[in-house]
């Protein structure tokens, strides 16, 4: 919205075409949605607590986490609204990426807002019913696909790359819809999984999202991706504008959500932004390496799995409780202690993804 603003105003100062440059906006991007955050944190949890939309604690946990009952949640919403916002602003409208990773991170975010409002609101334990809810997951993550696979220019833009094999592509056809499908149904869910304790999954999100935002400046420059042997796919580098944002608004966010947090997210933040990350990297061709930066979320999921698995093969459960961040609390793990080393895992795992952009 403002980069039309600056290009009419260009032909009356030519310092406005500063704001052509992605690196700009991206940084303004942060800085608006980490403003917008801290600016309506405190308004958005006064109002939350108001309504009385505050968190439901399982019995069967661990103890600690029965003092965190009534903590307002839902806050994924000002997380939603504060990357919207700045995206709107300072990216450029026309391009097709930007829309489409917009509209899934907000239609997962609707996903999560209706099972929150059944929990949180009608006091329905169940909130959206599993069926629904994946139901809906997969309309709009297939619908995604669908859109990316019909709109692709190139052929690459459809082609399985394969990070350390500089020669390996794979052309994935029809398929490249279902790999899309399970990428982003699997990574809304992931995080959503994660996002158990404070501050667990969004600091993990701010830096994938990160890292994220620096594959796509490089593959949408032609010279970049050229030199670094990585898919130049025309356009995907405004995507560093959307992912700055997600880096402001996840930090803005922490500022609150931090141990011991004032407000959590929800399934209206997680499963949202679980979705952007996977819809992004499907975009930049880095599958891949998106399963390497989210360890934390693929490793929260693997948990899950083989715990049900396993118990309902065996009768046995392997861990003290799933998702594995449970398991080290009832081993007596302080909650902080957790959150930092799987912070710490996370930095160490985005290290090795953006690696990969010299290691082919």
């Amino acid at each position: 919205m403002l980069l039309l603003l600056a290009e009419y105003l260009q032909q009356f100062h030519k310092g406005f075409a500063v704001f052509q440059y992605l690196t700009l906006r991206g940084i303004l991007g942060v800085l608006t949605a980490l403003a917008l955050s801290l600016w309506l944190g405190p308004w958005m949890i006064r109002t939350l607590q108001v309504r009385q939309i505050g968190q439901a604690v399982r019995n069967d946990g661990p103890q600690s986490h029965l003092s965190k009952k009534g903590t307002p949640t839902m806050g994924g919403a000002l997380i939603l609204t504060a990357i919207a916002v700045s995206t709107l602003l300072w990216a450029d409208l026309s391009n097709r990426y930007v829309w489409v990773v917009l509209a899934v991170t907000l239609l997962f975010g609707a996903i999560g807002w209706v099972d929150d409002y059944r929990k949180v609101i009608e006091k329905n334990s169940r909130g959206l019913p599993s069926r629904w809810k994946y139901f809906w997951q997969s309309v709009f993550g297939l619908g995604a696909a669908f859109f990316l696979y019909m709109t692709a220019q190139n052929p690459v833009e459809t082609t399985l790359i394969l990070p350390l094999l500089k020669d390996v592509s794979i052309p994935l056809g029809i398929g490249f819809v279902v790999l899309t499908y399970f990428v982003i149904v699997g990574s809304s869910n992931a995080v959503n999984l994660t996002d158990g304790l404070d501050g667990l999954a969004i600091l993990p999100t701010v830096m994938v999202g990160g890292a994220l935002g620096i594959f796509c400046y490089l593959s949408g420059n032609v010279n970049f991706a050229e030199y670094l042997l990585i898919p130049y796919v025309p356009g995907s580098g405004e995507l560093i504008v959307f992912c700055a944002a997600l880096v402001g608004a996840g930090l803005g966010f922490l500022w609150f959500n931090t141990y011991p947090a004032q407000v959590f997210m929800g399934d209206v933040g997680a499963l949202a932004l679980g979705a952007a990350l996977g819809t992004i990297a499907v975009i930049v061709r880095q599958e891949v390496v998106l399963f390497i930066m989210g360890g934390v979320f693929v490793m929260e999921t693997l948990s899950v799995i083989i715990q049900v698995a396993s118990f309902k093969l065996t009768g046995k459960r392997v861990f003290r409780m799933a998702p594995i961040h449970h398991h080290f609390e009832l081993k007596g793990w302080p909650e902080p202690r957790v959150i930092v080393r799987f912070w710490i895992i996370t930095v160490i795992l985005v290290l090795i993804g953006l690696a990969t952009l010299k290691l082919r």
